[in-house]
């Protein structure tokens, strides 16, 4: 089994060792602070490169994710003066008010 320190790992994953040891406190990247260094194993960083894959992208995967970006489809307008005065027209029958 491989380990890095943070240096290493921060060069393995492409990343500053400032940003790794930032991701590591936070739990995002796999690794522990043995005393005063941090100590990461190849095979979590692997898992974590891998993680990072979009889901279509796996091995095995054969599903499209196809997300429609547009459409041509109105929505119907809502609100505006006309609305208001229907609304208190329905408010003052269902009342017994008079209305106007």
């Amino acid at each position: 089994m491989n380990t890095f320190n943070l240096q290493e790992a921060a060069r393995f994953l492409k990343i500053h060792p400032v940003t790794l040891q930032d991701k590591a406190r936070a739990g995002d990247v796999p690794g522990a602070k043995i005393g005063k260094c941090w100590v990461f194993v190849e095979i979590d960083l692997i898992e974590y490169i891998r993680s990072q894959y979009p889901r279509r992208a796996l091995q095995g995967e054969h599903e499209r994710n196809i997300t429609c970006h547009s459409s041509n489809a109105r929505t119907p307008q809502i609100g505006g003066s006309n609305s208001r005065l229907a609304m208190d027209d329905r408010y003052s029958k269902a009342l017994g008010l008079p209305t106007k």
